[in-house]
């Protein structure tokens, strides 16, 4: 019988971090930082001005227009939407499956949170008949859905929203007054940029849409905690922010002052930073093309990565093989994967999907290498892929997924 309870892995405490990038820091961001470690000041709740006005570059440059009095920063795009869903009244819905940790801080405040299905060909938006089907019921049986969270360039899936797609449902969404949160986190890591569009609920109704954007996606490392969020530029918008930095100021959530220092240079993009971002976006995506291709040969379905740096992979097909050596559930999956790996790997039921279903998110950063030196070398080396380092973890890979495929049984068809 499928295990329902994962045995004390499955509180938010062992949930999934970001994927990260596994690369040495940049030196210029950590000059910086060691810069400013010497300020004895705070930064502000909600942000310094030189901090919010390197936030609105930022989105002026992503052609999302923005005033300093609208934005506020956080240690974090959790804190920032922990800080949204308590200033929003009414349940909260998001996707099926979506990024580990939007969930858990409704739960935490004891809001409803409601997974709508995506289609086949994309994560981060529900599917737009889902929502209305979803929010008629919330209804019928007495809730009150008002803030739904999406994503554009996803976390878990690494699938990119076609922007036909989106508007159907930003439309649904906005029809039955949802307020809509974008996490767009992940939007600077497109693999193709020149062929894939990625297009901002903002840009289609900037009034009904606050942005999130973590830093740790693609300008600092995932130990610098840092988050920005731009408001919409209403009324309605004004008076959600003040909110959000009530909230945020009775959690005394203030980015540290070095982090600010570092953020605010990140934001700027000045070419050392760019330089990097292009150069790690494109060595991620390689690596994740290498992994993807490895996934599938062996007999498991994945959407091509377009995002980030992860894949998300469906077992289903080798649930034979895999249930001869005792996993029956994504929990178990995850513990399968984890050992035979040698790297996280976490289950689709950390974001949402159900236990029973055998699914599971692969980062790129541990394929790259073990050391501050090997993963450096990926980042210089005009053929990552053929390091040895690299080729003896993508072999890894494609191993256990061809042993799984060669163990599958097939029953022939009645």
């Amino acid at each position: 019988m499928p295990r329902t309870d994962p045995e004390g892995h499955g509180p938010v405490r062992y949930g999934p971090e970001l994927p990260g990038d596994g690369l040495p820091v940049l030196p210029e961001l950590s000059g910086i930082l060691a810069a400013a470690a010497g300020r004895a000041d705070s930064e502000p709740v909600g942000g310094g001005r030189p901090l919010l006005e390197a936030a609105c570059g930022y989105w002026d440059r992503r052609g999302l227009p923005a005033d300093p009095g609208r934005v506020a920063a956080a240690p974090g795009a959790p804190t920032l939407l922990l800080a949204l869903t308590a200033a929003i009244d009414g349940d909260v819905l998001v996707p099926r499956p979506c990024a580990a940790w939007w969930a858990p801080y409704a739960r935490l405040l004891g809001r409803p949170a409601f997974h709508v299905a995506t289609p086949a060909e994309c994560g981060g938006v529900p599917d737009p008949y889902a929502l209305l089907e979803t929010v008629r019921r919330i209804r019928a049986e007495g809730g009150d859905p008002r803030l739904l969270v999406l994503s554009v360039a996803d976390d878990p899936t690494a699938t990119v929203v076609p922007p036909e797609f989106l508007h159907e449902t930003v439309e649904a969404a906005v029809g039955e007054g949802l307020h809509l949160v974008s996490d767009e986190t992940w939007r600077d890591t497109l693999h193709d940029p020149h062929d894939t569009v990625l297009l901002s609920p903002a840009e289609m109704l900037t009034d009904q849409v606050t942005v999130v954007t973590d830093l740790a996606g693609a300008l600092l490392p995932p130990g610098w905690p840092a988050a920005v969020a731009r408001f919409p530029p209403s009324a309605a918008g004004d008076g959600l922010h003040a909110r959000v930095l009530d909230v945020l100021t009775a959690l005394g959530a203030r980015v540290t002052t070095p982090v600010a220092a570092a953020a605010r240079y990140a934001l700027d993009e000045p070419e050392p930073v760019t330089a990097r971002l292009s150069a790690a976006v494109r060595l991620h995506a390689r690596v994740a093309d290498a992994a993807h291709a490895a996934v599938v040969a062996g007999g498991a379905l994945s959407c091509p990565p377009q995002a980030g740096r992860h894949l998300y992979a469906d077992l289903a097909p080798l649930r034979a093989a895999l249930a001869e050596q005792g996993v029956g559930d994504a929990q178990e999956l995850e513990d399968f994967l984890t050992a035979r790996l040698g790297m996280p790997a976490p289950g689709g039921h950390r974001f949402g999907d159900d236990l029973g279903a055998l699914r599971v998110r692969l980062s790129t950063g541990p394929l790259l290498g073990a050391t501050d030196e090997e993963r450096a070398e990926c980042l210089t080396s005009p053929a990552p892929l053929e390091l040895p380092h690299v080729q003896r973890a993508l072999i890894l890979l494609r191993s256990v997924f061809d042993d799984l495929r060669d163990a599958q049984r097939w029953e022939p068809p009645r």
